[in-house]
């Protein structure tokens, strides 16, 4: 992107942690601002801070968020940041917890990528960033719903990066590998370092977005650096 001072974003799944880094960085940044949720009444403050629009969607009906879009116009940059998970034994999952889970994760994604895409790709540029976790690249026990969610995510983000990067259009994956740190987890037993710094994961994605077309990534990993693996 070569103007970003006249640039626009949309974030979907804005919350208080990461999202609303996202937020901030990228209204210092200049960004023209819209932000989406299941719950638009929840974003007024934040909405004020960046002088962003709110919007009410639940990013897994495909009406709503293509209404989203409609409503926006043009985009310079959409990151996908919705995250909803079931948990437990394997054999005692609710199975509408689990497409729940299924619908949020990764379907949502889709839907928002695909109008995403279809604007980017008449304007031929844009980026498309999406927020993965570890349970996207490995499964943990008791967390199966969430670890089928964030590889089909995955899998989404690379197919369509494979599609779109030749046509200037730039797909990433954030894989986020340990637990972000906000007002309910200020602390870890380990101590501060063993949490990631919401500001910080957002500064990675800004990376992204300001990529040389190339030498564009699709997928970057972060984690806290005291993280063995």
């Amino acid at each position: 992107m070569n103007d970003r001072s006249s640039g626009s974003a949309l974030i979907i799944g804005v919350g208080d942690g990461l999202s609303a880094s996202l937020a901030r960085l990228l209204a210092r940044e200049g960004y023209k601002l819209a932000l989406a949720s299941r719950d638009a009444d929840k974003l007024g403050k934040l909405a004020a801070e960046t002088k962003a629009s709110a919007h009410r969607c639940d990013a897994a009906d495909p009406a709503q968020v293509a209404a989203l879009f409609q409503a926006i116009g043009d985009l310079d940059v959409m990151i996908y940041n919705p995250s909803y998970r079931a948990r437990g034994p394997l054999i005692d999952l609710d199975p509408a917890e689990v497409m729940r889970t299924l619908e949020i994760t990764a379907f949502g994604a889709f839907l928002a990528g695909q109008q995403a895409a279809r604007g980017m790709l008449r304007r031929g540029k844009g980026t498309i960033l999406f927020s993965g976790a570890s349970a996207g690249v490995k499964g943990y026990p008791r967390s199966a719903p969430f670890a089928m969610g964030k590889f089909a995510l995955r899998g989404l983000a690379q197919s369509m990066a494979r599609e779109l990067h030749p046509q200037g259009v730039h797909v990433g994956h954030v894989v986020i590998d340990g637990g972000i740190r906000s007002a309910r987890r200020p602390d870890h037993p380990d101590g501060r370092d063993a949490t990631l710094d919401p500001d910080s994961i957002a500064k990675s994605y800004l990376h992204l977005i300001r990529q040389p077309r190339d030498a564009w990534s699709w997928e970057i990993e972060v984690r806290p650096w005291v993280e063995t693996f």
